[in-house]
């Protein structure tokens, strides 16, 4: 199985030398597979549920681990100037606070940060996130989870190789939720307008 050169739509924000801060938040057209910078194939995607399908996988620049994308998931993309010697804990930690405010006017409770950057709904996942740095840029993705099933993510990844502590071991069914499996029917629209007017400032 191919792995596809990454060409989604935030893959221009590296090659952008002109800005000092930009922030994307997108919906996926399709259901795809995005490995981590450190990510093998075999290691990471069940492979044989993903050429059956048809399901395409890319590789990006960022580490974390790998993610399934889908039009029920939305991505957060910021590219900025960054400081080399900042530790990537205080980027985590700033962007994390933002989405939960964003989240929270929009009735979302129970919110709080796990592992190193993970933000969850009581004990489960509903956003991962990851970093890449060179000597002057700063580049943030993150994945929240709108409405996909935990099981589709089951189907096409298999248990991380690196896990944080508060996961203990959960298949991903018994650990990812989604807004709308924790009641929160929220369109992609409505939480991208909110995420967007925490990010207007960097």
């Amino acid at each position: 199985m191919d792995i596809k050169p990454y060409d989604l739509p935030d893959a221009g924000l590296l090659a952008d030398n002109a800005s000092s801060y930009r922030c994307l938040v997108w919906e996926p057209g399709f259901l795809c597979i995005v490995l981590g910078q450190s990510n093998g194939l075999e290691e990471s995607v069940h492979i044989e549920n993903a050429e059956s399908d048809g399901v395409p996988v890319y590789k990006r620049p960022s580490g974390g681990e790998a993610v399934v994308l889908s039009p029920k998931t939305l991505v957060i993309s910021i590219l900025k100037q960054g400081d080399w010697f900042k530790s990537p804990t205080l980027y985590f930690k700033n962007y994390s606070e933002k989405i939960i405010r964003a989240l929270h006017t929009l009735g979302v409770r129970d919110l709080k940060v796990d592992g190193i950057s993970d933000i969850c709904i009581g004990n489960k996942k509903i956003l991962g996130s990851s970093i890449y740095r060179n000597k002057d840029r700063v580049l943030y993705h993150a994945v929240l989870n709108r409405a996909e099933s935990a099981d589709t993510i089951e189907r096409y990844l298999k248990h991380p190789v690196r896990e944080p502590e508060y996961r203990n071991g959960r298949k991903h069914r018994d650990f990812v939720t989604s807004l709308v499996e924790e009641g929160h029917w929220l369109t992609s629209g409505e939480i991208r307008k909110v995420l967007l007017s925490q990010f207007i400032n960097n």
